[in-house]
């Protein structure tokens, strides 16, 4: 059995399963739930998913410069109660993270509630069975929660995010136990994320989302894309979030039926953007002087009481999935404002045995 953050390091270990997990539990290398112990076996199962060298860098992690080889991925990928099928995302979403854009030492030690969301697309979500259904960002999915959870005790036993250390999270989010879901590629009308970005629709992609939890946004009313999109512009256009004070790529997670009454109306991804870019906006006026000073000082906002105030640059700043499953809500996640962006990377799929 190996520390999770180590190198190829071993140590026996003569307890049962209560014993094993108090250890871990101690020395601060779970999220807090049991684990599932990273036997040398388990581990060598994981990394027959993959054709990469064990000791392969994936990326470098703040806020402790950790090196994320294949290897401690696997581990904790284990810990995490991961199929090894799983492996090739866990990866990918590592990789994603690592990328300067994404900005990971920021969203490991901002006071703010950010939580890397992975959202995947491609063939592979039905290959391992991820859920972009009913409940999609709830319980219930195996691969969805501990994806999700992988990520999470990469992020602290090898980046070092721990609570109150290196991660300062205020209050912190659920999302920061397991956030990943799967595009509902079959229930939307329009093509998704991952061919909106310029991959094959064959390809399989994770897209990693610097952001919070989910914001629900209900309309059993409208039966109009008009209808529809003003509530979601009003839900969006609020004062609490950093998309407000610094703008950012925030990603807006339509229910099928809200993405159908929409699209009826003829209304593609673009206009949809453009929309909300018009619309999802905060009366500077409403804000405390504090505050109307900062949109002045950073944004040059209009110091006059009909100025709206946007939450994205340009309309193409906006990123938009369809998931869940029959009902009529949405959501939106507000994101770590313009600190973050978006990044994504393609699944390798070729495996070594």
């Amino acid at each position: 059995m190996s520390p999770p953050g180590s190198a190829a390091r071993l140590f026996d270990f003569p307890g049962g399963f209560e014993e094993i997990d108090g250890l871990y539990q101690e020395r601060g290398w779970t999220d807090g739930l049991p684990i599932v112990p990273p036997t040398e076996i388990a581990v060598l199962e994981f990394l027959n998913a993959t054709d990469r060298d064990p000791r392969e860098v994936i990326g470098v992690l703040p806020p402790r410069q950790g090196e994320a080889t294949v290897e401690r991925i696997a581990a904790n990928a284990v810990m995490a109660g991961c199929c090894p099928e799983y492996f090739p995302v866990v990866l990918a979403a590592i990789e994603a993270l690592a990328d300067p854009l994404f900005n990971l030492d920021s969203v490991q030690a901002t006071t703010h509630p950010v939580a890397p969301l992975i959202v995947v697309n491609g063939p592979i979500v039905r290959e391992i069975g991820l859920n972009g259904g009913y409940n999609a960002f709830g319980q219930g999915c195996r691969a969805n929660v501990t994806i999700g959870r992988a990520v999470r005790l990469v992020l602290m036993n090898v980046g070092g995010g721990l609570p109150g250390s290196g991660d300062r999270a205020t209050q912190g989010s659920p999302a920061k136990l397991a956030y990943c879901v799967a595009e509902n590629e079959a229930g939307s009308p329009w093509e998704p994320l991952h061919v909106e970005a310029g991959f094959p629709r064959d390809a399989s992609v994770v897209t990693v989302f610097g952001c919070e939890g989910p914001h629900n946004i209900q309309d059993h009313y409208s039966n109009t894309a008009l209808g529809v999109l003003r509530t979601v512009a009003g839900a969006m256009g609020q004062a609490g979030s950093n998309n407000l004070l610094g703008w950012g790529w925030p990603l807006l997670s339509l229910g099928p039926e809200h993405a159908a009454t929409i699209a009826r109306d003829g209304y593609g991804k673009k206009a949809v953007k453009e929309f909300l870019f018009e619309h999802a906006r905060f009366p500077f006026a409403r804000l405390g002087r504090e505050y109307q000073q900062q949109q002045i000082e950073r944004h040059g906002a209009r110091d006059a009481p009909d100025t709206m105030l946007s939450i994205v640059r340009q309309a193409d700043d906006l990123s938009i999935i369809v998931v869940g499953g029959a009902g009529k809500h949405s959501c939106w996640q507000p994101t770590f404002g313009d600190a973050t962006r978006p990044t994504r990377r393609l699944i390798a799929r070729t495996t070594r045995r």
